[in-house]
């Protein structure tokens, strides 16, 4: 009796063994076959050459969209004057007042409207001609680089401008030949130089005040006094009574022939 039941249990593990590998089986073809899809991981070899190649043509032309505003903006008035402006924040002693969007927003007005005659010969010139079919792409870029090329030889200095002609080894060009990779960088460094020069002036009276301040603080013995607390206030006085903001706006527009 107790040898059949051994063997019985035997049987009994080995029927539940077997019920259970083909259970299993079956949800693997089941979890196969739902499967509509699989996941690869690496790289496919194959005819997979148009499709990088337009990949990396989508790639470069999306970093040209995000660099190109930057461009636009070194080849404009814009690095003068929110330089100039930047300036007078910090020879005013104020830290972030007004906040750097007020800046760039502001010089951006401001170059929309010294760039405007600029902008309207180059739609005259080249927009609206191509627009019209009547010249062909590469004409309209030659137009509207010249007036652009025009525009900031008129702006920089000659000695800049040299200087990168002399490193490009150029030979005698006239100015309406020379490409702009030796133009634009020339009308940057005289865009900076003319900016610290205007920068310059502009910290003079409020370095006076400074040293004015300081010195009174120390003749009447608050030496403990910081020169800041009293000299901030008289800046702001000062430069609201002499309507600084227009002076400065003004005499940046000036210096672009307005």
């Amino acid at each position: 009796m107790i040898a059949r039941r051994h063997i019985l249990l035997l049987a009994l593990a080995a029927f539940v063994a077997l019920a259970a590998t083909a259970a299993a089986q079956e949800t693997g073809t089941v979890t196969n076959s739902a499967v509509p899809f699989r996941v690869n991981f690496g790289v496919e070899t194959g005819n997979q050459g148009q499709e990088v190649d337009v990949g990396i043509k989508v790639l470069f032309a999306i970093t040209l969209l995000t660099l190109a505003p930057s461009l636009l903006l070194l080849m404009t008035c814009f690095t003068r004057i929110v330089i100039v402006l930047s300036f007078v924040r910090t020879a005013l002693s104020l830290q972030g007042t007004p906040a750097n969007q007020i800046i760039i927003g502001l010089s951006l007005f401001i170059t929309f409207f010294i760039m405007a005659p600029v902008w309207e010969r180059i739609d005259k010139d080249a927009l609206t001609p191509y627009q019209a079919k009547q010249i062909s792409s590469q004409e309209a870029l030659g137009n509207a680089s010249g007036h652009i090329r025009n525009f900031m030889l008129k702006q920089a200095r000659p000695k800049d401008v040299e200087l990168f002609v002399s490193m490009a080894r150029l030979g005698p060009t006239a100015p309406d030949q020379l490409p702009l990779k030796v133009v634009i960088p020339g009308f940057v460094l005289s865009e900076l130089r003319t900016a610290f020069q205007m920068g310059f002036l502009l910290f003079v009276p409020f370095i006076l005040i400074d040293l004015v301040v300081a010195t009174v603080l120390m003749s009447l013995g608050m030496m403990m006094m910081p020169p800041v607390t009293i000299a901030l206030p008289l800046k702001l006085l000062l430069f609201v009574l002499v309507d600084g903001w227009s002076l400065v706006v003004r005499s940046l527009m000036q210096s672009f022939g307005f």
